[in-house]
């Protein structure tokens, strides 16, 4: 195995830090790499795991941990990983290896420690976001369902019983836990429920047409990748008119990709607000656009996520393109 391929390996061994069981893996292949007698990794919290015979060397590890510096007793050489200029734990390499290569080994620990972080943290982040963008039930809206289901009970027996059939696939959805992505098919689905009770609220007012093509309801997204922006068409475009408006979302394969677009004709906005939506500067209602399009970049990368089309009193239209077949991505 090349030293490149085993690099990769030692780094995704090191992903979850030092005391995380896969930090074996990186022991065995520096060893291999370093070609020595045994290579010990010492966590802050104690934590170790050596490849090859454990060496006496806590009198090293306390002597690095306490200076911050190299230390060495006979062929033993400890050295501190750091991350960020933080000490982040020791490594002890025992053998005629040279020094020089045993730096470049603490170097390379440390910064698969540094990215391993920066990864943990930008998932944590992705999760935070997702359960706050799941936490953002409109009160209102839920109060104006539920009041109009009720006025159907008695007119309506069945009008009724169809709209609590919706309400619960809304809520569920947008209060699922379990698994990041589902189908197209499965977001279009919590779409139509939430569309069904708006409509029920509005009546006249919101018009609606939904046209998808077949092919792409197998398309795996993350939860929740659609149906804030139908939302934010019938809340800021639509309720924002006072004769009511319509909104239309349609989705088709183009090539290798999938797009949807979701449009309104309500009072729409200049494009330079709309440049401020996906840069982080709006605040609001702008929030749930600014979190689809930071998820869906993150997972299918920087040429996908949102483009909104707009103009002050042309309605709004936005385009989401997201690869029909991803690596990783998959529905549960």
């Amino acid at each position: 195995m090349d030293a490149l391929a085993t690099g990769i390996e030692i780094a995704t061994a090191l992903r979850d830090g030092l005391a995380a069981p896969a930090a074996a893996g990186a022991t065995r292949r520096l060893r291999g790499l370093l070609d020595a007698d045994a290579v010990g990794l010492i966590g802050l919290d104690g934590a170790r795991t050596w490849s090859g015979h454990e060496v006496a060397a806590d009198a090293l590890v306390d002597d690095v941990l306490r200076t911050d510096r190299r230390a060495a007793y006979g062929d033993v050489t400890a050295l501190p990983l750091r991350v960020r200029d933080e000490p982040a734990g020791v490594l002890v390499v025992a053998g005629a290896v040279p020094d020089a290569a045993v730096r470049k080994a603490a170097d390379f620990v440390s910064d698969a420690l540094h990215r391993g972080r920066l990864e943990s943290s930008a998932d944590a982040a992705e999760q935070a976001e997702l359960r706050a963008l799941r936490a953002e039930i409109s009160p209102h809206f839920v109060y104006n369902a539920l009041t109009t289901i009720a006025s159907f009970v008695r007119s309506d027996a069945t009008r009724a019983r169809e709209l609590l059939l919706d309400f619960a696939l809304y809520i569920r959805h947008n209060l699922a836990r379990h698994g990041e992505y589902t189908t197209l098919a499965g977001e279009f689905r919590a779409v139509e429920a939430y569309l069904a009770l708006a409509r029920a609220v509005l009546g006249e007012r919101l018009r609606v047409q939904v046209r998808i093509a077949p092919e792409v309801l197998p398309v795996a997204i993350p939860f929740l990748a659609l149906q804030p922006l139908v939302e934010n068409a019938v809340q800021h475009g639509v309720e924002h008119r006072e004769g009511g408006g319509s909104v239309q979302v349609s989705g088709e394969a183009q090539g290798e990709d999938c797009v949807i677009a979701v449009e309104d004709d309500g009072p729409g906005m200049s494009p330079e607000r709309a440049e401020d939506v996906l840069a982080g500067r709006g605040t609001g209602a702008s929030l749930g656009l600014l979190n689809v399009d930071r998820r869906l970049r993150a997972v299918f990368g920087a040429g996908y996520g949102l483009v909104i089309e707009t103009a002050p009193g042309a309605g709004t239209r936005v385009v989401v393109r997201v690869p029909r077949f991803h690596p990783g991505v998959v529905a549960t």
